[in-house]
């Protein structure tokens, strides 16, 4: 493959925003897309604007593919297994090939870590959920277990509590590591707490409707919410020397710019708020700054002028004149 102006590393809302704004800017991109991203798991996206009934996520990601398309944007399957710096620019080799560009802007994403309770993953989405501002509206009313054993449960807990009168919280057998406070939390708020391992999720096809204990108990529940945790796909950011950060995302400013040159990140593998629609606007704010920062380029290297002598040789540069009145006069 040629040498591009900019690849997107990462097929989701991240990098199809960027892709779109790039393709519009009239960059020579590619999309380098291994399939995975999350909004796959969310069978109806309710709180991305525009979509007043929600979305389902695979068609989210349908829409902007070709929305992509339509401004010449191109896109390849393949999982990248590594990259290097290359001159001015970036070589990354794939399962299928490798690919050159002059700027990458890694839009790899992360991978919420589902909860290790049997029949758990053929809910996900739908009635299993790792967000409480992306679903705790869905859920209001209902009876939700919080599954974890760390501060962020116990405040998951208790911020669904304005969903929801019937939330508990269940460690499935992990050893506890909220601190004091969030215990007397725990205790002030009246939150039972499950602390046996759960040996099984009780469903009907997707949606939950009970846990059962390796004691024996059974609980009817509608919903399940996780803290367990993030893997950041940060492995092509750290073999490019990027900065990542205590938590394990790369470090950006705000121009969605790393530590590295002519590298860029954007949506959950940066330290943003893992929203579809926060994913989106770093999408096109890294866009921009690559279109600005290749503009920029081309008037130091003088490669605008270059651009510039064909289209004086080739095109029509200069439009049509007529004096002024001419118009005027032709209709009497």
């Amino acid at each position: 493959m040629k040498k591009r102006e900019v690849i997107v590393l990462g097929g989701g809302i991240a990098g199809l925003s960027a892709a779109i704004y790039l393709g519009r800017a009239q960059r020579d991109t590619v999309v380098v897309d291994s399939g995975h991203s999350m909004a796959k798991w969310e069978p109806r996206v309710e709180n991305y604007l525009g979509f007043p009934e929600g979305v389902d996520g695979n068609d989210l990601l349908k829409f902007g593919r070709e929305q992509a398309k339509r401004h010449g944007v191109e896109f390849v399957s393949d999982e990248i297994q590594g990259a290097r710096g290359e001159g001015e620019g970036f070589r990354l080799t794939g399962k299928n090939g490798h690919y050159d560009c002059r700027s990458l802007l890694l839009a790899t994403g992360i991978y919420h870590i589902p909860p290790e309770i049997p029949g758990v993953r053929e809910c996900l989405g739908h009635s299993m959920f790792f967000c409480k501002d992306c679903d705790g509206f869905r859920v209001r009313g209902q009876a939700i277990a919080i599954v974890g054993a760390n501060n962020e449960t116990v405040e998951y807990a208790l911020g669904m509590l304005h969903y929801s009168p019937c939330v508990m919280v269940a460690t499935n057998g992990e050893r506890i590591t909220w601190d004091d406070e969030h215990g007397r939390w725990l205790k002030e708020y009246e939150l039972p707490v499950y602390f046996t391992r759960i040996t099984d999720c009780l469903r009907d096809g997707c949606q939950v409707t009970g846990l059962t204990f390796a004691d024996g108990t059974e609980v009817k529940i509608d919903n399940i919410f996780t803290t367990r945790g993030d893997i950041f796909h940060t492995e092509i950011a750290e073999e490019l020397g990027a900065r990542i950060d205590r938590d394990g995302q790369i470090e950006i400013d705000h121009c969605m710019r790393t530590s590295v040159p002519r590298l860029y990140a954007a949506g959950c593998v940066t330290p943003a708020n893992c929203q579809m629609i926060i994913a989106a606007g770093q999408g096109a704010a890294a866009a921009q700054a690559i279109n600005r920062d290749l503009f920029e380029e081309s008037l130091a290297t003088h490669g605008l002028r270059r651009f510039r002598e064909e289209q004086l040789k080739e095109e029509k540069t200069e439009p049509d004149e007529r004096r002024a009145g001419a118009s005027a006069a032709s209709k009497k």
